[in-house]
């Protein structure tokens, strides 16, 4: 019982109230049936009737001779209860270590994380019971194309007498061909099946007869559709039996196809580009074209369609409607735009129109398609005015290290240059100045800085990290993200000038980070 407001209530609702039948209130719990039979006991000088009666079970009451109070789980969430239980790790309790000293005291320092372990844990882990089960047992099944499986090296193992004696040629896969080869018409399994009749011997990578009848279930490793010839192989070993070999797999009516993905079609596992028709065309219906592009980016890179030209040319009317009323008769620069619409999906997906087999469409004529979207958002910045007018009120001093830049960038030089002087004397002016001027020359410049702060103070500045992808843990990788084919090395070949404020402040290892990707595209 608790008290409020100077009345006496119990926490758990009691007493209920009377209802005719069982039901289920908005929170998923049982609201039983209550029958005011107007019978009543007295407890603890209390009249208390079926409304103060706890759910309970008379046979486990007298069973266990005690009271339990039984509720039914009759929603989902009482799944969701007893799995909370399971997932959500060992119980932990705040706590801290307080010096004498209250005044100086060092929270960090003075942190800990324990464990604790009750009775009943600790008993059950000294006699060593299982912790958890699994029924049935998995076992992962690798799916790899040939010569492409993984191999792990331990350190004690001598790479070269491995190979030598081919024993990292050896996987679940290739021993799976290799039965199935010893027996003329194969043993009738397919590969998710064979763990259920055959047992995996990981070190000496071999497959033989299951002897014990506990149950093992098979689960073919996940592979996504812009992975390719290792996907259709998956859909292969998904539907065939009894493979006796990467070519016996790729064999259809007798013909050696050449690739997975042609076996899958001749086979009818795979259907010929039906689904990503279907879903073009039901967004035709309903999608305006800047969607249904963005939707065509992602047919192409994640389901892999056998014919994109020919989507291209069934769905080109729908994906450049816009563009066509916009700039009606100008065919030429409908198709440019729609093409340069579709690449920049593309690119913001790590991929392009020459990847999904569409190089067609690019022409290599023209500059306007090979411009990524981070370099169109750098030409098309709008140029602050007050960073023109700073151009003519330059002194002498930033004068002098303007002309030195600029005739380096006029004429193509590379070079570096570091301008040193105290807070206050105009750097950030000179900066400004140096930004209005390429930009008028239609060049890019890519303003940065070690702070955010600072980087503020620059036209459409951003932080060194966030530019050039530094990695913020440098013990771990001195690598820059940036991939050679990726948007961001684009705009790093095409720029004209690094601006990186406060470049002092930097960690010397974030310069030589930035430094290899950025010489490298500037060469």
């Amino acid at each position: 019982m608790r008290k409020k407001d100077n009345v006496f209530s119990c926490k758990n609702g009691y007493p209920k109230q009377f209802t005719a039948q069982t039901t289920t209130n908005k929170d998923g719990y049982p609201c039983y049936k209550r029958s005011d039979i107007g019978e009543q006991v007295k407890v603890r000088n209390a009249e208390l009737d079926n409304r103060w009666v706890v759910p309970y079970n008379p046979y486990l009451a007298e069973l266990f001779d005690c009271h339990l109070n039984v509720e039914v789980c009759s929603t989902k969430k009482a799944v969701k209860y007893l799995y909370k239980y399971v997932y959500k790790g060992h119980d932990r309790v705040p706590f801290n270590i307080s010096a004498e000293d209250r005044n100086s005291r060092d929270e960090i320092a003075q942190f800990q994380s324990r464990r604790w372990v009750s009775p009943c844990e600790a008993a059950w882990r000294i006699f060593g019971f299982d912790l958890f089960e699994m029924h049935p047992l998995v076992l992962p099944l690798s799916v790899h194309i040939p010569d492409m499986n993984t191999v792990c090296v331990r350190p004690y193992e001598r790479l070269d007498i491995g190979i030598a004696s081919g024993v990292y040629a050896k996987t679940q896969l290739t021993e799976f061909f290799r039965m199935n080869a010893a027996t003329d018409n194969g043993l009738g399994y397919l590969y998710g099946e064979f763990p259920e009749h055959y047992n995996w011997d990981a070190s000496a990578k071999t497959w033989s007869n299951r002897q014990n009848k506990n149950s093992m279930v098979g689960r073919l490793a996940f592979v996504a559709p812009s992975e390719g010839e290792r996907f259709y192989l998956r859909l292969l070993l998904l539907n065939v039996r009894s493979p006796k070999s990467f070519t016996d797999l790729r064999t259809v009516q007798g013909y050696v196809c050449a690739t997975f993905k042609e076996a899958c079609l001749k086979a009818g596992i795979l259907e010929e580009d039906d689904a990503a028709s279907i879903c073009l065309a039901e967004a035709t219906e309903i999608q305006l074209p800047g969607a249904l592009r963005r939707l065509f980016a992602t047919v192409l890179i994640f389901c892999q369609p056998s014919n994109p030209a020919e989507l291209w040319r069934k769905y080109y009317p729908a994906l450049s409607e816009d563009f066509a009323q916009k700039y009606s008769g100008a065919e030429s620069k409908i198709k440019k735009l729609t093409v340069r619409s579709v690449e920049q999906h593309l690119e913001a997906m790590g991929k392009s129109l020459c990847g999904c087999v569409l190089a067609v469409l690019m022409d290599n004529n023209d500059t306007e398609i090979d411009r990524t979207k981070d370099i169109q958002d750098a030409l098309d910045a709008p140029i602050p005015q007050a960073c023109i007018d700073s151009r003519s009120l330059l002194n002498p001093a930033q004068k002098e290290i303007f002309t030195c830049i600029m005739q380096h960038i006029v004429e193509g030089k590379p070079g570096a240059f570091f301008v040193d002087g105290p807070g206050g004397t105009g750097k950030t002016f000179l900066y400004n100045a140096l930004y209005a001027e390429i930009r008028l020359m239609n060049k890019i410049v890519l303003p940065t800085a070690t702070s955010g702060i600072a980087a503020a103070n620059i036209p459409f500045g951003r932080t060194a990290h966030s530019r050039f992808k530094i990695p913020m843990d440098s013990d771990a990788s001195l690598a820059c993200s940036v991939s050679k084919q990726s948007s961001l090395a684009t705009l790093i070949k095409e720029m004209a000038l690094i601006i990186w404020d406060e470049a002092s402040m930097a960690n010397k290892q974030n310069l030589e980070s930035s430094r290899p990707s950025v010489t490298r595209h500037m060469q």
